[in-house]
């Protein structure tokens, strides 16, 4: 779409689409968003804490706890890591009550739900009141939504202040009052503080801005919008400053800049649309090949809001499966619209064509998030989709029956966390690599394990088989060491999967060995 049509649409298009809502169905909105909160709040509560804490969510999680005060995580997780600190903070009021994995779980789900609240508002402004309901409902059930919200992770939470931000900025774009936009750069400097991954969608605002020129924005307006955002951004790299530990914050950025790519370049298009629903995608690229002879500003805002993301990520070598998170808001209003429009012209078939096409998309997203947030009993894991089967166990067993004071070879970091949390010993990666540029810096390496357990600096070996799967090299490397040093399986972690045959096996998914020079 260029900017010219934009312009006229802009021009011969009411601002507020008064034949969408004229069609609106005299129904209780309040009584209609009070039973799709419902919904959302029971899929994100359901086996909510069947499985203990991935890697990512123990560091939050341990954050959070130092900065609660609790004296037994603070020596294995400092307050200042990677990244910014707002989620963590909200994390540890929870935590003041005392450290557990369903309190710090709970404050994703709030954040969870106030997106879905956040979402009907969006899609309200934009649509009307019932793509606002449809897209509540889209986001309420959505497999991507309900899984990243029922974990102790940043993106959830920023997803919310990006909402926020969108909202503001919609609310820009339909008043052409510039607080609006103002308001917009504040919520954007939260989503910033939560995770400073949020700053592409200041660039989605400043292309929204570059290509909607008829909103005639005063460039007076947008350097005040970016002023708030840096302002409310501020105290980040304030605090990393007096803390002393501005270093950490650039050795992690160059790590992340410079680090060897994780995934392929089809790594999003298989996991996101999934994760979004099948159904959602299709109806919003539907919506936005049906709208082109009515575009507006409304619809080139949500395109940027899912585009500039989208192609950071894929240009980016490093890339993870809640990322993309932020596009799910937008996504979920466009597939809104979409239903909203292609059933306004159906005749006397509208009402059972809308039902049809609400129950394919609400479907399309119920049936594989059931799937999803069922306890998982898989020996494999996807960063970011859930919770590690066996590692709370595991770390449980470790802190009642190892020694005090006793360290531990992980094959990984990611285990090692979760090691840390919840069995209170230190736990070093075998993968983790001695060059600072190849490495997350808050990890430590042991130059050379063998010789570390020969001088039995370590006595213990953790193998499990979600790190063995991406990494068998070090797999096998543990596997020598084993043999090596006698090693002897003193716990072992166990799921139930189905083998080549159709019959149930029983699968080992964590071992600890004791290991003697």
């Amino acid at each position: 779409m260029s900017l010219l049509d934009d312009r006229k649409a802009a021009q011969h298009a009411p601002a507020h689409h008064p034949q969408d809502v004229s069609r609106e169905p005299r129904t209780s909105g309040s009584g209609l968003l009070a039973g799709v909160l419902i919904l959302g709040l029971v899929v994100r509560l359901a086996w909510i804490n069947s499985v203990g804490f991935n890697s990512d969510e123990a560091v939050y999680a341990g954050q959070a706890a130092s900065i609660a005060g609790d004296e037994e995580l603070f020596p294995y997780f400092p307050i200042f890591r990677a990244h910014p600190l707002l989620f963590q903070t909200t994390v540890s009021l929870a935590y003041q009550f005392g450290t557990s994995d369903v309190l710090g779980r709970l404050v994703s789900v709030a954040f969870g739900m106030a997106t879905i609240v956040l979402t009907y508002y969006l899609g309200r402004t934009m649509y009307g009141p019932r793509a606002g309901l449809l897209a509540a409902l889209v986001i309420a059930v959505m497999p991507y939504q309900v899984v990243v919200t029922r974990q102790v992770l940043l993106d959830g939470a920023m997803v919310t202040f990006s909402t926020l931000a969108l909202l503001m900025t919609a609310m820009y774009g339909k008043t052409r009052h510039g607080g609006w936009l103002v308001a917009a750069g504040a919520a954007l400097g939260l989503t910033c503080l939560t995770k400073e991954t949020g700053v592409l969608l200041v660039g989605s605002v400043y292309a929204f801005l570059a290509l909607a020129q008829h909103l005639g924005t005063r460039v007076r307006t947008a350097v005040l919008a970016l002023s708030v955002w840096l302002v409310v951004f501020a105290p980040y790299p304030v605090s990393l400053k007096f803390a002393d530990r501005g270093e950490t914050g650039q050795n992690f950025l160059a790590w992340q800049l410079f680090r060897r790519p994780n995934h392929d370049w089809k790594f999003y298009a298989e996991v996101v649309p999934p994760a979004i629903g099948w159904g959602v995608v299709a109806v919003a690229v539907a919506a936005v090949v049906v709208s082109r002879k009515r575009w507006s500003w409304r619809e080139t805002l949500l395109v940027c809001w899912i585009a500039v993301p989208i192609v950071v990520f894929e240009i980016w070598a490093v890339k993870g499966f809640q990322y993309l998170l932020p596009i799910s808001t937008p996504v979920a209003v466009l597939a809104a619209m979409g239903v909203v429009r292609l059933t306004a012209h159906v005749g006397r078939w509208r009402t059972p064509v809308t039902v049809a096409m609400v129950a394919a998309v609400f479907l399309s997203c119920l049936v594989p998030t059931i799937a999803r947030i069922r306890p998982s009993e898989s020996d494999t894991f996807l960063a970011g989709s859930g919770g590690v089967p066996g590692g709370r166990e595991t770390g449980h067993w470790i802190r009642d029956n190892v020694p005090e004071g006793a360290q531990m070879l992980a094959l990984g970091p990611s285990m090692a966390n979760i090691i840390e949390f919840y069995g209170r010993r230190r736990v070093y990666g075998l993968s983790v690599s001695t060059n600072p540029l190849n490495r997350n810096p808050t990890y430590q390496p042991i130059p050379n394990p063998d010789l570390a357990i020969r001088r039995n600096t370590l006595q213990y070996l953790v193998w499990d088989s979600f790190s063995a799967g991406r990494s068998p090299f070090y797999s096998a490397r543990m596997r020598r060491y084993v043999e090596r040093y006698n090693g002897r399986a003193i716990h072992t972690e166990s799921v139930s999967v189905r083998g080549r045959d159709g019959e149930t096996v029983t699968k080992p998914v964590i071992i600890v060995y004791e290991v003697r020079p």
